[in-house]
């Protein structure tokens, strides 16, 4: 795929002529949490659960199939192709359906039982992975199949696609911007395909001189975060600049689901377990500062999720 970076693309430009339900991907609001070790700071949680999709992962997917039909790269006759840990993969199908597309996902077979189950209402069809492989094991097969029968697919290719960081770029970046009246001081996300945090980062660091922006990853190669990449073991998706973060936090598995706990049970906040992880890193940098306007990516709902050992103490 051609990803010329073209930055006058404007997302938002794209939407008029396309049904009205992914007109409504973004504008998403910000939720301050009030929990005793922020008292000193403004806290607040982007709420990206309220996409129509469901996540964070709606601004990309439509981004990317947006240049795929402008660009001529996708068209009826082609069926979509992704690897995903799921979101991605359920905004893909969701996309789909309402533009009459068909979708194929790379998946590794213990993603969560309510994802399996969405994507499968969608309408997508599934070809499972090896489970110990995670996500690279869906990309590898994704690759594979793309190779062997180019003319049957557009593979999206989110880990090297432009469109997914520039999603974030051109709508979550400003957003927050308009949102925090440019007060922000401190931006936390964490790491998967990467888009989320380097195209909003990359926007922010252009915008603004006073901004530290905080990568998230897990602490070791062998975790039970969904959708996080352990940069330093996992296949680098081609997008990623680890130049960009003015910091990076890890953070263990059992932290990051004790945290998604906490959401819920004193925040009211039924979220995914990579939002108990960026909680659980904000949490530590809140240790590190005096005062600031921190913005958090929650990227999706915790009923994906219900299934999962996290929520058995």
């Amino acid at each position: 795929m051609n990803n010329t970076i073209v930055k006058s693309i404007e997302f938002k430009e794209l939407l008029s002529d396309l049904p009205d339900l992914l007109q409504q991907i973004g504008n998403t609001p910000l939720i301050r949490i009030n929990l005793p070790e922020f008292s000193h700071l403004e806290v607040y949680a982007k709420a990206e659960w309220m996409n129509p999709g469901g996540s964070v992962k709606d601004r990309a997917a439509l981004n990317m199939i947006l240049y795929g039909l402008l660009t001529g790269e996708l068209n009826s006759d082609k069926i979509i192709l992704e690897a995903t840990s799921g979101n991605t993969g359920i905004a893909l199908a969701m996309i789909a359906s309402s533009l009459g597309l068909r979708v194929e996902i790379c998946i590794p077979e213990n993603a969560s039982k309510e994802r399996i189950s969405i994507l499968k209402a969608y309408g997508a069809i599934l070809h499972f992975t090896d489970p110990l492989e995670g996500t690279d094991g869906a990309i590898l097969l994704a690759q594979q199949l793309n190779q062997q029968y180019p003319d049957r697919y557009f593979y999206t290719d989110q880990y090297s696609n432009n469109m997914n960081w520039m999603a974030h770029y051109h709508t979550t970046a400003v957003e927050i911007l308009q949102q925090t009246e440019c007060q922000i001081t401190h931006f936390v996300a964490c790491l998967g395909t990467s888009g989320t945090f380097i195209g909003t980062a990359r926007r922010l660091e252009d915008e603004l001189d006073h901004i530290t922006t905080v990568s998230v990853q897990p602490d070791t190669p062998f975790h039970g975060l969904e959708g996080v990449k352990h940069m330093d073991t996992a296949i680098v998706p081609a997008i990623y600049d680890k130049e960009i973060a003015s910091s990076n936090i890890t953070v263990s598995t059992e932290d990051a689901y004790a945290s998604t706990r906490i959401l819920a049970r004193e925040c009211g906040l039924l979220v995914g377990i990579s939002s108990g992880a960026v909680l659980e890193a904000t949490r530590k940098l809140a240790n590190t500062i005096h005062t600031g306007v921190v913005v958090m990516i929650f990227p999706d709902k915790g009923d994906r999720y219900m299934s999962e050992n996290l929520w058995r103490d």
